[in-house]
């Protein structure tokens, strides 16, 4: 008798071929059954492995597959699959139009357990073709994720048994800086690029302190920290926004609709982490319950 995870396999492989899709993304830990995908395909599909920032894809896995990895914190099935296709966007894995077939599960129980099939730009919560081209003109990918993963830490774990709620805005910083002010004196004058950067892991500690602080970051395209504790001065009309959504989301909605930053939002009730682009909501991961 067939395993479940080679069972999953094989059905979502069919699946891909039937819907002609672009990729096959695997959304669970079945490291163990994955190369069963390569024994499946007669034909090549695009295969992307999500994985933890510190695992490692064996060299046989590499022959056919790419990594994709996301925050090692506890996510749900969609907000693990809703982070994997953001970054995937990003990182030019995909793009507007492709047919992507997802395979997902329940981590703690370690087995593929659905296939989900996701038009991107289309079906996916609002992948809008907006964002799909403009944050590769406007943010270096690699910054993009890296603030993308601390939002999540720090969504999930919070600061010191403390709730965290603040925003890191991405790219454009001259305008946005001319449309915000300072709440505190800006901790980051005095230091070079080079110590400011945020790929720096050694700055990782210091913005997650610096998080407790009322008001935004605000970050070159190149990953280079320009400020914290910024007032955003442009928000959009609250009547024409979501319910349920705080001053946070409305600041980073404004300042995104008359900049080309993308803002990337923790809410501290809630603890989800939401990117907006353009005055949109692109996408929100959810923050698991406990």
């Amino acid at each position: 008798m067939k395993s479940i995870n080679k069972t999953m396999i094989e059905h979502a492989i069919k699946i891909a071929y039937a819907v002609k899709a672009d990729s096959l993304l695997v959304c669970v830990d079945i490291i163990r059954d994955i190369t069963t995908i390569a024994e499946e395909m007669k034909k090549p599909i695009g295969v992307i492995i999500v994985t933890r920032e510190d695992e490692e894809l064996s060299e046989d896995i590499k022959k056919f597959a790419k990594k994709l990895d996301v925050p090692n914190v506890n996510l749900t099935r969609m907000g693990k699959i809703k982070i994997a296709v953001a970054k995937g966007i990003v990182l030019g894995f995909f793009k507007k139009g492709d047919k992507i077939v997802c395979l997902s599960g329940v981590p703690k129980f370690g087995y593929a357990d659905s296939i989900i099939v996701i038009d991107v730009g289309k079906e996916f919560e609002i992948l809008t073709s907006d964002f799909i081209t403009d944050v590769l003109e406007n943010v270096q990918p690699e910054v993009f994720n890296a603030v993308l993963n601390l939002a999540c830490e720090l969504a999930a774990q919070g600061r010191e048994y403390r709730k965290v709620g603040t925003i890191f805005v991405l790219g454009d910083d001259e305008k946005v800086m001319q449309l915000s002010r300072q709440m505190i004196i800006n901790p980051f004058l005095g230091y070079s690029e080079e110590q400011l950067n945020i790929l720096n892991p050694e700055l990782e500690e210091t913005i997650k302190e610096l998080s407790a602080i009322d008001g935004a970051f605000i970050i070159k395209e190149n990953g280079v920290l320009v400020s914290a504790g910024r007032h955003l001065n442009a928000a959009i009309d609250s009547r024409d926004f979501p319910a349920g959504l705080g001053s946070r989301h409305i600041a980073a909605a404004g300042i995104t609709n008359v900049t080309q930053a993308v803002a990337i939002v923790i809410s501290e009730s809630s603890g989800n982490v939401t990117v907006f682009k353009n005055g949109k909501l692109f996408v929100t991961i959810e923050k698991p319950v406990e």
